[in-house]
């Protein structure tokens, strides 16, 4: 099959852009359409492939400022030429499913979540942002809303990367989906003897508002114990100035790094509500157990009492209580390094791959029943309703 996969910018390598790398293995010919593509910022699998972008990418400055131009976004994904390819992947969470379908090709959207800034999150955003920008967001998000609700009907299939998603996306769209969780380099990681293991718990990602690692500072600036974070962002000065000397910043750092204070942890702590949240799962392929908001895909990820613990609030003392119980529970002994790392194994590459393929292919063949409205071999085709179960 001739086959398209679009995806939202190219502008570095997060959870996103591994499940596109893992597409590219899937699909080795596959030509990539995207906004923005700075070449330097993405894997070699990724380079690979033919890319092209959208007129997005040719204006002024748009590899730094390209969500400036969202509202441009939905005309120029309808502007692409789609009409020599069979397969049609959107890889969405900025604008990418939005393309118009030609022929008989059949689009099946991987959604990561339907855009967070202009549906679940967008009470945050607004509130985080000035006087002006405030004022612009109004219109500007309700034609993005508008117009994403009306593409998500252009979509023959959707697959979520997590439960918590595909209630977004049967929220927000009135959509099925199957669910086939992101692939996780579960392998790169691996636990440590018991006398290797260091003092401190760790906070691991991206430091941006909605990720609260306010919170987590301040939880340990007032306990006192070590905590290490590792992580760039729009809030890395802030956590920085928030930071005592209990606290340590390291900022963004090579995977070597990231990869020796994940095995060495006491615990990771992940307060954010997150669609997926890789971080938990490299944590535990580590061995590691982690201390999680009990919201989000950490509900889908993290095992209460066996991989983790959870607490309940978004708030400095939640988090005091939780590292208090994660302390006690650490003392006791309850968690088992190899039971943590053997759960981390289900979401690894070879799972991603095998369940992509299959939930690919029928959405296909149901897609094409569609159309052929009830073919010969109809009743050997699962319906929608079998798909998203």
């Amino acid at each position: 099959m001739r086959v398209a996969i679009i995806h939202y910018w190219l502008v570095t390598m997060r959870g996103g852009e591994k499940v596109l790398e893992a597409l590219c293995e899937m699909f080795p010919d596959a030509d990539i359409f995207t906004h923005v593509y700075d070449p330097g910022a993405v894997s070699a699998t990724i380079r690979r492939h033919n890319v092209t972008t959208t007129f997005v990418g040719r204006l002024p400055r748009a590899a730094r400022y390209y969500k400036s131009y969202l509202p441009l976004m939905p005309l120029a994904l309808e502007e692409l030429d789609l009409r020599k390819y069979d397969l049609i992947i959107s890889s969405e969470s900025g604008p990418a499913k939005g393309i118009v379908p030609m022929g008989n090709a059949v689009h099946v959207c991987y959604c990561h979540s339907p855009m967070r800034y202009v549906w679940n999150m967008y009470h945050d955003y607004s509130a985080r942002s000035g006087r002006l920008k405030r004022f612009l967001m109004k219109p500007l998000t309700h034609y993005i809303r508008n117009w994403d609700a009306v593409s998500a009907q252009r979509v023959d299939g959707f697959v979520a990367n997590s439960d918590n998603v595909r209630h977004r996306i049967r929220r927000y769209y009135n959509r099925g989906a199957s669910v086939v969780y992101p692939p996780v380099a579960v392998a790169d990681f691996g636990p440590v003897p018991p006398d290797e293991l260091g003092d401190y718990h760790l906070m691991v990602g991206e430091l941006v508002a909605y990720k609260r690692p306010d919170l987590t500072v301040e939880a340990f600036n007032r306990t006192g114990q070590k905590l290490v974070v590792i992580g760039g962002g729009e809030m890395l000065e802030t956590v920085r100035k928030m930071a005592g000397s209990s606290v340590t910043i390291l900022g963004p750092q090579p995977f070597n790094v990231l990869r020796h204070h994940y095995a060495r942890c006491r615990s990771l702590v992940f307060p954010g509500d997150e669609d997926f949240g890789i971080v938990p799962i490299e944590a535990m392929a580590s061995g590691r157990p982690v201390l999680a908001y009990r919201r989000g895909g950490a509900l889908e990820t993290v095992v209460d009492g066996v991989t983790g613990l959870f607490f309940d609030d978004q708030s400095v003392e939640a988090i005091i209580d939780g590292v208090a119980r994660m302390e006690a529970a650490l003392a006791t002994g309850i968690f088992d390094s190899a039971a943590i790392v053997d759960h981390a194994m289900q979401f690894s590459p070879d799972r991603f791959h095998s369940r992509m393929e299959a939930v690919l292919a029928a959405h296909v063949r149901a897609a094409r029943q569609e159309r052929a409205l009830n073919g010969p071999q109809g009743s050997q085709i699962p319906s929608r309703k079998d798909i998203a179960e």
